[in-house]
């Protein structure tokens, strides 16, 4: 015979009911949204068992779903709102930005909306219901960092800031394995307003105290011999503070050149070893900047010392009939040497970026989206082209370097410690989004990829946030340029530690703790 209540439709609910838990839920995930740098507010973190709660008591599965989908879109609403900025960027596609800041948290809220209407289906309540919840929601945010290219913004792991305490066990479990814990943590003393044994209520509530407490004794101890080493490179990070409104204007193209060259052969305290510009840095495609005889390469030559070294982020071409275009174009890291005497520049490596931002560099569908008129919609007039898999630069007098370019840095374990490399370059164009929370959460997320594998980051943008990054995901000297500021960074590039756990087994850790959970909840505690 079936339960009266579990049948009940939504509807059933008493206006001022459906309200109060549409409510809770949206507040459950802006709470949580704000516990992520840069506001920092950690006690938003009870948003994760408030969101338990909500979907544990839906009369239905339904209902579950909707209790999640509001959650997610109130978070991703909050931490992702700043898309909206590029839109204004061209006043023409300026009535796109409510769309783009409100479509964004109702696709990404999806993933949270399956989550809890999968443990509002099978999983189990009480004690057995945060392993079951922890488990469904951790997998839903890996599938969300993966399902069409992925959007792995702001996982619950990286609520910690990167370089604190609790965010050194993202050497050992990966972003997505602190995002287990810290979600299993948070919700254990959901049980303790509950029903059932008060006994294992409490033991819950106890355990959660201590993994908070391990993940803050752990990861200090780990700090505690967390001495950054020099190496023997110098490095110097160019941000020219170049907004997008003004930059494609031709008027404006010398003077922004100008700009890079005077940050490049600024007088330091030592002759940097290397130059690092950010993605995009010139508008203009690198065939056209380094053709012979062209006036910007002459000036960028000149900027440099002989043996010098500059990674620059810039668009190239290559012919290709096949194309409609007749060409292809990359979004790619070009490294370049400076030779001895008055022999130029020498293109050494190019890098060409593999993971691509759909709606942004391509348009998913391409031709259908073309032909319903998408594409002159958004910032797509051609797509770009993508790049082989990622690589290992090996440069002359150089330790051997991992270029990221801009969105390949929100990916764990997107790069391990292959081909030797002793860095990361992180290049990335984060003046589409202006002085909002993007730029500020976007270096939270590439320091992970520091922590997870023990490689110290370089990170150049035209606006800000540039900074170099040490293996344990802290700012180098607390150096930083921060949006609207322009400048260089110099710097002795830190050494990189011996490889991270996570560097060498990846995600398995996670999914061992996801199974475990699953297992648990799911086997020995069925929803009664």
């Amino acid at each position: 015979m079936t339960d009266p209540a579990v049948e009940t439709a939504p509807s059933a609910l008493r206006p001022r009911d459906r309200a109060a838990r549409i409510g809770l839920a949206l507040l459950a995930g802006a709470l949580t949204a704000f516990a992520h740098p840069p506001f920092g507010l950690l006690p938003g973190l009870i948003g994760y068992p408030l969101l338990m709660i909500l979907a544990e008591r839906s009369r239905t599965v339904r209902g579950g779903f909707w209790m999640g989908w509001l959650a997610g879109f109130a978070y991703f609403a909050v931490g992702c709102w700043w898309v909206a900025e590029a839109f204004l960027v061209n006043p023409a596609q300026a009535w796109m930005a409510p769309f783009a800041a409100s479509l964004l948290p109702a696709g990404l809220g999806l993933f949270w909306g399956a989550a809890t209407a999968l443990h509002r289906r099978f999983g189990a309540t009480g004690v057995r219901g945060v392993l079951s919840f922890s488990a469904f929601f951790c997998v839903l945010e890996w599938l969300r960092g993966h399902v069409l290219t992925g959007f792995p913004w702001n996982p619950a792991g990286a609520t910690w800031e990167a370089g604190s305490a609790p965010s050194q066990l993202a050497a050992v479990v990966g972003v997505y394995g602190l995002g287990l814990v810290t979600v299993l943590a948070v919700c254990a003393f959901a049980p303790l307003i509950g029903s059932g044994p008060r006994k294992g209520r409490i033991g819950a509530a106890v355990a959660g105290a201590l993994t908070l407490a391990a993940l803050f004794v752990g990861g200090a101890i780990r700090l505690t011999g967390a001495e950054v080493r020099p190496s023997g490179t110098i490095v110097r990070v160019v941000q020219a503070d170049v907004d997008q409104e003004s930059k494609w204007s031709p008027e404006a193209y010398r003077d922004i050149v100008q700009r890079y060259v005077a940050l490049t052969a600024r007088p330091g305290a030592r002759v940097p070893d290397v130059v690092v510009w950010p993605e995009g840095a010139l508008p203009n495609i690198a065939n056209r900047v380094f053709a012979d005889g062209a006036w910007e390469a002459q000036a960028i030559a000149r900027s440099l010392q002989p043996g010098q070294t500059l990674l620059a982020g810039l668009s190239r071409g290559e012919a290709d009939p096949a194309t409609p275009t007749g060409g292809r174009y990359f979004n790619s890291l070009i490294a370049l040497k400076r030779l001895p005497g008055d022999g130029g520049m020498r293109i050494e490596d190019v890098y060409d970026k593999h993971r691509l931002v759909p709606f942004g560099e391509f348009l998913p569908a391409g031709g259908l989206m073309s032909r319903l008129g998408v594409r002159s919609l958004v910032h797509v007039p051609a797509d770009f082209t993508h790049g082989p898999r990622p690589r290992t630069l090996e440069l002359e007098g150089l330790p051997n370097v991992q270029p990221l370019i801009c969105y390949e840095s929100l990916f764990p374990g997107f790069v391990g410690r292959r081909g030797g490399a002793a860095w990361i370059a992180n290049v990335s164009n984060d003046a589409w989004f202006g002085r909002t929370s993007g730029p500020l959460q976007h270096l939270n997320l590439a320091s992970y990829r520091a922590i997870e594998t023990g490689l110290p980051v370089v990170r150049a943008t035209p606006t800000g946030t540039s900074a170099i990054i040490d293996p344990w995901g802290r700012v180098v000297g607390d150096k930083r340029l921060d949006p609207g500021e322009s400048g260089v960074i110099d710097a002795a590039l830190p050494q990189a530690l011996t490889a991270t756990p996570y560097a060498l087994v990846g995600d398995l850790p996670w999914l061992a703790g996801v199974l475990g959970c699953l297992i648990l909840g799911l086997a020995f505690g069925r929803r009664r």
